[in-house]
């Protein structure tokens, strides 16, 4: 099962040449090797160590990064993820390989569990038109309560909105209006996000993204719907004046 983490290129992760520092990336690919070996092993996760990691490209600071991993290797407690990170210019739409390796990790087993690690999961990507990323909830994106802040929701479904707007419109997109937002179960510290979204509807200059945030505990699997919204997106120029969006 590949997983998938979206996340843009701001000035407080770029060095003084404009790019990507390269602790930052490592630290992308490390979170989704993480994610994609908890969900596979529905266990606790560790690094243990990365194969070679090349660095081929840049990003760039107002490109947006993407890195994926997939579990290639399982053993008795140990996995091999495969990790990309992928840089995009969402104006061009120009993508290339920025960085490549692959991360073991090490499935934790309480005293007396000797289960097997499920079997590699030979099923393709599922390509139905929304486009998916995955996020942790660390502690310090939680309230009092334990559980993810109402604010920390809204930035990460706003930046779903923004990508998967700019995707289809191939333009600056700024966000002008939310329809509505229903949140309709807590997250919990420790759960990985997963952020669905979708183009719903195109006029001249504006469309509407529909979100959904999913909740799932890694250690079992259980899934809830914990919050949906849609965004009014429009398309602007240089001068920050709406401008017709481009048929696709």
């Amino acid at each position: 099962m590949t997983v998938r983490l979206i996340d843009m290129v701001f000035p407080g992760d770029a060095n003084h040449h404009g790019t990507l520092f390269g602790g930052v990336g490592l630290a992308h690919l490390d979170k989704v090797a993480f994610l994609a070996a908890s969900r596979h092993a529905r266990r606790s996760v560790v690094t243990a160590g990365c194969e070679r990691i090349d660095f081929a490209a840049p990003a760039r600071i107002g490109e947006m990064v993407e890195a994926i991993g997939r579990v290639v290797r399982t053993g008795r407690s140990s996995l091999g993820v495969e990790v990309d990170l992928h840089a995009e210019s969402l104006l061009s739409g120009e993508r290339r390989l920025c960085t490549r390796g692959v991360f073991n990790m090490v499935a934790l087993r309480p005293a007396g569990d000797d289960h097997p690690l499920a079997p590699l999961d030979e099923e393709g990507e599922r390509d139905d038109g929304w486009l998916r990323t995955a996020e942790m909830v660390f502690p310090g994106t939680t309230n009092h309560y334990g559980t993810l802040f109402g604010g920390e929701a809204l930035k990460l479904m706003g930046k779903a909105a923004f990508v998967t707007a700019t995707r289809h419109a191939r333009a600056v997109m700024v966000m002008a209006a939310t329809n509505r937002i229903d949140f309709k179960a807590p997250i919990d510290g420790g759960d990985m996000v997963e952020l669905i979204s979708r183009v719903k509807m195109v006029g001249r200059s504006a469309l509407s993204v529909e979100v959904r945030l999913w909740a799932e505990r890694l250690l079992t699997g259980e899934r809830r719907c914990s919050a949906m919204a849609e965004f009014v997106m429009v398309a602007v120029d240089a001068s920050g004046k709406p401008e017709m969006i481009k048929a696709r």
